[in-house]
């Protein structure tokens, strides 16, 4: 029996146990195409509106489910939509494959439709290459076993990420023998058992946090990859040692967050509480996490974290983050759920534990915390209309039980939940993190119904980030996701024109409210604004508007009820208020952002702290 190549990568993906393809098709992927049609049954196809749109619906489904999906798309501008996805995915360590068309072999070099040849024939491959973790241009049939294998390990091996495979159309039509020579890489590939913590470093980690007063530990976003073993891990390290546990923005939910220890988050867009028990914790254990600008506070000392004097545990998959951005009292090189799972070990038996509840850090943290929420509670108050975005969120969790699926992307809905909305089940909270994606929240949302069909997945996105993507109503109308969007409409990118308001001064800012210019065609600064129920329901898909306080709890219930007893997708248009600072969220440490003068006051600075230990920016 003879396969072409379209047909021996649908086969390899049915063995290997890919769920699914998202994407579009074009005359680059033809013979792909066919092979799908032929194994329809065996392996789904979702037509998406957006290449970027099938990369993020895989990345949301693999996020909660653990297993990568695929995603395909036609040759050149096909091909280039990914980026933006994959960049997402690799910046945040979630596995996806992404197979792309490409100029046939015997017709390179010679600027074919949509082929990039200039600098090197058929080179689409290589705009790819920096966002994906395992890339290879395949140019043989015989190479396509091989080459499908590799990307498969690839992705789910050691640090996850995605992988991309360049499918020229002569190679996808090309016939090879089946199975005779095919490697066995063909079947589902099983990743070996996680790495696990070097015993020796282990034990003084675990010395470390038995001996520490004001220990702290961080869950970064390898706590999630990680699954339910490292969240249920986290929980009995926290209480063994009583230690305030932070997550980052990629960790967020993988800890209880109405747990006595909880502390919510440190950084520039975190909070009070977190920021006072990362600074003067003795102990940090770090798991699963980079250290990045905005959880650091750009790495001014103090301000968020302290290190030195605070003594830091790092463990990570990848020993490239061990050391890259603060020194280490020890370095873990291993898998989240294997260091917790280990610490626990390791300290069973000794003192403590079950008296964490009546420790004074304990007590203290309670009441960081309680001030921390007792200070949102004026940007919450129903007196303000239309209703705040912190108002919003209140209602919103109000209105989802307490295991359902939030969606988010960026800007002040993303920053605001970080800061603002607890969640309680691990995984319950799918989001950007280091690459803060527009268009991520719907698409991926679509990825997370997929993976988990009887849960409640909501969308919560700001207006600009939704209209990038929006147009993957219409898939999830075709397909039945019944997702709720529900769109955070301040008629702009308004966490930017908030930004400029704060570090440039008031009437700075530009460019980021979608209004129409004084004395343009309709004169009242508000011609551009768009109605998101009106557009909806162009798509089929049933919604609301609302914008006083009060309203976004029943509307919200409304929704998901309608979507569960539908099985379609629906959207909730809730118009926050506008005025700042009301209009966004509190920036609680500091976020290097360079303004006029910034560089040359940095460098005042540095120069009179040139030689010191330390220097304070």
């Amino acid at each position: 029996m003879r396969l072409t190549g379209g047909e021996i990568v649908v086969e390899t993906l049915v063995r290997a146990g890919v769920p699914f393809l998202s994407g579009i098709p074009g005359h680059g992927c033809l013979a792909l195409v066919d092979a799908l049609r032929r194994r329809q049954r065996d392996l789904p196809v979702y037509v998406v509106r957006h290449e970027q749109s099938a990369v993020h619906l895989a990345d949301g489904y693999y996020r909660v489910s653990g297993r990568p999906a695929a995603a395909f798309t036609s040759i050149g501008p096909g091909a280039l939509n990914t980026a933006v996805a994959l960049g997402t995915c690799f910046v945040d360590s979630t596995a996806a494959l992404v197979l792309i068309g490409e100029t046939h072999t015997h017709m390179t070099g010679r600027g074919v439709l949509q082929e990039i040849e200039r600098g090197r024939a058929a080179d689409s491959i290589r705009v790819l290459e920096p966002v994906a973790k395992y890339s290879q241009a395949v140019t043989r049939v015989e190479q396509l076993p091989h080459a499908l294998g590799r990307a498969l390990r690839a992705m789910t091996t050691g640090r996850p990420g995605p992988a991309v495979l360049s499918l020229p159309m002569d190679v996808q039509a090309e016939t090879m023998p089946w199975p005779a020579g095919v490697p066995g890489t063909l079947e589902p590939t099983h990743p070996p058992r996680p790495p696990r913590p070097d015993p020796v470093d282990l034990a003084r980690a675990a010395r470390l946090l038995a001996g520490a007063k004001r220990p702290v530990i961080l869950a970064g976003g390898g706590v999630l990859r990680s699954g339910a073993r490292a969240s249920g891990a986290l929980i009995r390290l926290a209480e063994r040692v009583g230690a305030a546990v932070i997550t980052t923005l990629a960790g967020k939910s993988s800890f209880p967050e109405d747990h006595p220890l909880y502390a919510w988050h440190a950084g520039a867009k975190g909070t009070t509480v977190g920021n006072k028990m990362a600074s003067t914790a003795d102990v940090l254990l770090a798991v699963g996490c980079r250290f990045a600008d905005e959880t650091t506070s750009s790495y001014r000392p103090g301000l968020s974290l302290a290190i030195p004097p605070t003594r830091l545990i790092h463990a990570d998959l990848d020993p490239a983050e061990i050391g890259k951005n603060y020194p280490v009292s020890v370095g873990l090189v291993a898998d989240a759920a294997e260091v917790l799972e280990g610490l626990v070990a390791e300290l069973d038996g000794g003192a403590g534990g079950a008296n964490w509840r009546g420790r004074p850090y304990v007590a203290e943290l309670a009441r960081e915390r309680a001030d921390w929420f007792a200070s949102l509670q004026p940007a919450r108050s129903p007196e303000h209309v239309p209703v705040t975005i912190s108002r919003a969120l209140t209602e919103i969790r109000a209105a989802l039980p307490r295991e359902s699926y939030v969606v988010t992307s960026s800007g002040h809905s993303q920053a605001q939940i970080l800061q603002e909305f607890p969640f309680y089940e691990p995984g319950t909270l799918v989001t950007t993190g280091g690459f803060s994606t527009m268009g991520f929240s719907l698409p991926a949302a679509l990825g997370v119904k997929l993976a988990r069909p009887g849960a409640t997945v909501v969308a919560v996105v700001g207006d600009g980030d939704f209209l990038m993507t929006v147009q993957e109503l219409a898939t999830a109308r075709q397909y039945g996701f019944g997702v709720v969007a529900v769109v955070l409409n301040n008629s702009g990118f308004l966490s930017i024109r908030d930004l400029q308001i704060d570090v440039l001064g008031p009437n700075q800012a530009y460019l980021c409210e979608f209004n129409t210019p004084p004395g343009g065609v309709t004169g009242d600064g508000d011609g551009a604004a768009v109605d998101f129920a009106a557009l909806a329901r162009s798509f089929g898909v049933e919604a609301e508007t609302v914008s006083r306080p009060g309203e976004v709890e029943p509307a919200l219930k409304r929704a998901t009820a309608r979507a569960a007893e539908t099985g379609q997708p629906q959207l909730l248009d809730v118009h926050v208020n506008r005025r700042h600072p009301l209009s966004g969220g509190r920036a609680t440490g500091w976020w290097d952002v360079p303004v006029p003068g910034y560089l040359e006051r940095r460098r005042a600075v540095y120069d009179k702290a040139r030689g010191d230990e330390a220097l304070d920016y």
